[in-house]
């Protein structure tokens, strides 16, 4: 079996593959890299078996998505870590064994996160997990070096290993054995939220997820909710509600859920009046379908007895730390924190 196996998740990304793969293979030797493709009709995989002949590809049937692709695409390829990792990324040299490292050092640990840098920007974090990501009481997720929109510059502010709650799905180092332990993504998730949900019931089964500025990637992304379109907006809403049902101790569904709830519906009101009435619709579907079809299914996926919260889940609401106490960056969280 491989120790480790980078693998990158394709649907009709030749524009990446041809962009950045070569450097994926070059700075990740002398570990295997594999594409798992979705059903891409950009001749990505023609592509790969032309230039690329080393890299395994496994082909599926169809486009499952983030969560279920890599899931299919994974039960396929033996390793005793994966390294999920986005097309869009270019990654630095010797940015593997510092994780290995990482892992050979504290056994508990499951996942870790490398330091993801603005491919267009390398001075500063990047929106899809900065130096590793957090959640706040409600499930609004924010991350160490990206406040909602805010990014802040790498000046050396997180140069130590630390748990975090949750290892951006860019660049996502995980033992297999412990990645299937807990079933692996959540194929229903589609896409959205499921390398959070995936962190989430890895420390309720007592492991730990870290982020390591030792190793930096370079994410080209693109960016915040407000560049996406409405089917990513309710995945996002949906998936969100359906984490928070499956992971939180009964005696915290309720309320929470009723607070986000009140937050949502604030914030599809700030859509309708920035000129996106559209949102309306979106968050009321989300909730729609999360308490009259899915709640019940949602209810089921509860694998173990959870009697309590990660001790990295911040204890507080972020939109008012952020909003209204005008906490813009993740240190200023640590000012008079309680936990």
């Amino acid at each position: 079996m491989n120790e480790v196996a980078v693998v990158i998740l394709n649907w009709n990304g030749i524009k990446w593959l041809s962009k950045f793969i070569a450097n994926v293979i070059q700075n990740s030797q002398p570990y295997s890299v594999c594409v798992i493709d979705n059903a891409s009709d950009d001749d990505s995989v023609g592509y790969l078996q032309l230039y690329h002949p080393e890299v395994k590809v496994v082909v599926l049937d169809k486009n499952y998505g983030f969560a279920e692709g890599y899931n299919r695409g994974l039960r396929e390829i033996e390793a005793e870590h994966y390294v999920l990792l986005n097309s869009d990324v270019e990654v630095g040299g010797n940015w593997i064994d510092p994780i290995l490292a990482l892992f050979e050092e504290n056994p508990n640990i499951a996942a870790v996160q490398p330091k993801i840098l603005d491919y267009n920007d390398k001075s500063r974090f990047e929106y899809a997990g900065a130096a590793g990501g957090m959640l706040d009481q409600y499930g609004v997720p924010f991350c160490r070096g990206r406040m909602f929109d805010d990014l802040e510059q790498d000046k050396g502010q997180y140069e130590e290993a630390k748990p975090i709650f949750w290892a951006s799905g860019a660049a996502f180092f995980v033992k297999a054995k412990k990645f299937w332990e807990v079933g692996g993504f959540d194929g229903d998730f589609f896409a959205h939220m499921e390398e959070i949900d995936l962190c989430w019931r890895l420390q309720n089964a007592g492991y730990d997820i870290y982020y390591c500025p030792f190793s930096k990637v370079y994410h080209v992304g693109g960016g915040t909710l407000n560049k996406v379109n409405p089917r990513k907006y309710y995945l996002n809403f949906r998936n969100s509600l359906w984490m928070l049902l499956k992971n939180l101790p009964l005696a915290k569904i309720i309320p929470i859920i009723f607070v986000r709830l009140c937050l949502d519906g604030m914030a599809a009101i700030k859509f309708a009046i920035s000129g996106k009435p559209i949102m309306l619709w979106v968050v009321l579907k989300a909730h729609l379908i999360f308490y009259l079809t899915l709640l019940p299914t949602m209810l089921k996926r509860r694998r173990i007895s959870i009697k309590g919260l990660p001790k990295t889940l911040y204890s507080k609401s972020i939109i008012k730390s952020y909003y209204l106490e005008g906490k813009k960056r993740y240190l200023d969280l640590l000012i008079n924190k309680s936990t």
